[in-house]
């Protein structure tokens, strides 16, 4: 199960299986653009995935939990 729980001009929170994730636009910059009904429309895959077909965007659910595994950042 994944709900978004908010929409901040810093970024968005999400409930995923009971488990609350932030994701800073700086971090995560393709949802800053993106409407609210586009970043409320997530789906879960597998309970693995996380992702939003109307932005193109798949986030690992590991990554989330895990940042430190992760260290990858996504540059303009």
């Amino acid at each position: 199960m994944v709900e978004v729980q908010g929409i901040t001009k810093a970024g968005l929170w999400l409930l995923v299986n009971e488990q609350e994730f932030f994701l800073p636009f700086t971090l995560y910059p393709w949802f800053e653009q993106a409407t609210v009904a586009q970043i409320c429309a997530v789906e879960t895959s597998r309970n693995k995935y996380l992702h939003w077909p109307e932005i193109d965007v798949d986030l690992e659910l590991d990554c989330l939990k895990n940042p430190e595994k992760y260290p990858l950042v996504y540059r303009k």
